[in-house]
């Protein structure tokens, strides 16, 4: 059998995974990328997607990211993200309204005081954060 490595998911407020993983496999600025124990070192940006894990017990586990960076070492992932939610703890009235919001403020076409692309960035982040959520209770 493999060995584990250490996965650490942390954001500037928490640390939100901090534990051994058989296989990681992440969301890269130029493309999914796995990890296994004895994996080359390297260092990439990330995009905002699911990172998706096998724990130690062998259960698949999934942590929303909203961009960052990763380091792969040969034992040990490292995931700086600018925010993190595993599925479970991820609030999916809270990710609804944000999805409203969103949508409110793309329909306003032609007005000066919106920021379309962070309307669009926030729309993208609640559309992935309730699908994923919802995928938890099929």
């Amino acid at each position: 059998m493999a060995e584990n490595i250490t996965l650490e998911i942390v954001t500037p407020e928490k640390a939100v995974v901090s534990e051994e993983a058989q296989i990681v496999m992440a969301p890269g600025s130029l493309g999914e990328f796995g990890v296994l124990s004895g994996h080359t070192p390297f260092m990439t940006s990330l995009k905002l997607g699911v990172v998706r894990y096998v724990d130690k017990a062998n259960k698949e586990r999934f942590v929303f990211v909203s961009g960052g960076f990763a380091e792969a070492l040969p034992k040990r992932v490292t995931i700086l993200a600018e925010s993190a939610e595993r599925r479970k703890d991820i609030d999916i009235e809270r990710a609804k309204a944000a999805l409203v919001r969103a949508e409110e403020r793309l329909a306003k076409e032609g007005d000066d005081k919106i920021d379309f692309t962070r309307a669009r960035a926030a729309l993208a982040r609640a559309l992935l954060r309730i699908r994923l959520a919802e995928t938890a209770r099929l």
